[in-house]
């Protein structure tokens, strides 16, 4: 979309690596997470799933769809020396009659990242990669393993033609329901400028079990799962 942008689900989206993600990453496993979905004051569904590839890759995609807007981010990625490494990514979104679509490579042969498609210039890269760099869809899962060890939660996320530095705070425990039971949750915040991701993290659980982003101090999405399979 050129004249409107799509959130990003750093729940790791949230908070979604550590600039050089010391710690090793749990066993990737599948799952598929539901979740209702609350956009820019519109209601619609959501889901994530992480699903086994070809050559021993995984694909992480998250959906979400309403009356008036369809978002859609997918990420492949690997495991390496104890770290998930984003390969490729897509990024399209639908609001009204805007249409955007974006796609990322990264070579890790050649060190650097670029991307197509509906993308400026200033941004279609290429840019330099770190060992632990990570996507925005990634970081959630960077998040949720670090959150429930104890970790630091800080990543540098390349993404869109840019890199962030992501640092989440525990905020406090908070509880919340999944699947109609009441489960104990860290919650954590992200602040960047007028931005601000908070996303809530129960033990167990593959992807956090609520993401909120606010912008200007209003709520922009709010992600709450319903089921996780």
């Amino acid at each position: 979309m050129t004249t409107h942008r799509s959130p990003k689900f750093r729940l790791a989206a949230l908070a979604v690596a550590l600039a050089a993600v010391s710690a090793p990453a749990l066993a990737v496993k599948p799952f598929s997470a539901d979740y209702s979905a609350s956009y820019m004051g519109m209601q619609g569904a959501g889901r994530m799933t992480v699903a086994q590839a070809d050559g021993g890759r995984w694909k992480y995609e998250l959906s979400i769809t309403s009356p008036l807007a369809e978002l859609r981010q997918t990420t492949t990625f690997d495991e390496a020396g104890g770290k998930l490494r984003p390969l490729s990514g897509s990024d399209s979104s639908k609001v009204l009659t805007k249409k955007k679509s974006i796609a990322a490579t990264y070579d890790w042969s050649r060190g650097e990242a670029t991307w197509t498609g509906d993308v400026k210039a200033d941004r279609a890269g290429p840019i330099k990669l770190q060992s632990g760099d990570l996507d925005a869809l990634l970081v959630n899962l960077a998040l949720v393993r670090d959150a429930g060890a104890g970790k630091p939660m800080t990543y540098r996320m390349v993404e869109s033609g840019r890199v962030k530095e992501l640092t989440y705070s525990v905020v406090g425990k908070e509880a919340i329901t999944v699947g109609g039971k009441s489960q104990q949750a860290t919650k954590v915040s992200s602040k960047n400028g007028d931005k601000e991701t908070i996303a809530w993290v129960v033990p167990n659980l593959p992807v956090p079990v609520r993401i909120l982003q606010r912008e200007n101090g209003s709520d922009a999405i709010d992600l709450r799962v319903q089921a996780v399979r």
